[in-house]
């Protein structure tokens, strides 16, 4: 692309994400890249392309604002459940002192932080014992999904899932223990509430 047209692919993709992922997309709506380019103020192009990152990313399904159904949410946790519970054990053993550091800030951010804040901690948590692995697949992995694990994330903590922090804190504790069995099984089991939880609502 020209520098022109990657601004332009830029501003597109940052632009039709936050409206899909705070909400103001309807899922399902239909997306037509024409009257996309005249409301964004840029050619069709940057337009199609963003909407072709964001179909990877598993945001748009067939030019459609992607809707998860119970099956999709299922299979989206059973790959965090393995890549987690295997990183939360990796950390167990493994983990920098900063990388401990950064946890620990993440829990007191949860028990203290605004709404906003709590939904980074949670989201830098995860994120920081993932990339403790080292492990570039498994990191790429996650960070192809990150967009829909946000979706369920702002599920579990918009809607105040019970014990949430608690739980992350005993996660961080036996990973400061060095205990990794307890450290993955709770990941495990942290990783199965938050489903059974979006699956709860999703049938409300």
């Amino acid at each position: 692309m020209k520098k022109k047209d990657t601004h332009a692919y830029t501003y597109a993709y940052e632009y039709l994400r936050d409206q899909i992922l705070t909400g103001k997309f309807e899922p399902n709506m239909k997306l037509t890249e024409e009257k996309l380019a005249e409301e964004i103020g840029i050619s069709r192009t940057p337009v199609r392309s963003a909407i072709a990152k964001l179909e990877q990313e598993g945001l748009i399904k067939n030019k459609r604002i992607f809707s998860p159904t119970s099956t999709d949410i299922r299979h989206i946790f059973q790959v965090r459940i393995l890549l987690e519970g295997f990183s939360s054990r990796y950390c167990a053993r493994y983990i920098s002192e900063e990388g401990l550091n950064l946890l620990k800030e993440c829990v007191k951010i949860g028990h203290t932080g605004t709404q906003e804040e709590v939904m980074q901690a949670n989201h830098q948590f995860h994120q920081i014992i993932v990339k403790e692995t080292h492990n570039p697949l498994m990191i790429d992995t996650i960070d192809k999904m990150q967009s829909i694990i946000y979706l369920m994330r702002k599920t579990v903590v918009y809607h105040k899932r019970p014990n949430l922090i608690e739980e992350h804190e005993e996660i961080l504790n036996a990973i400061a223990s060095h205990d990794e069995d307890l450290a993955e099984s709770l990941m495990v089991e942290h990783l199965k509430k938050d489903l059974e939880f979006s699956l709860n609502l999703l049938k409300v």
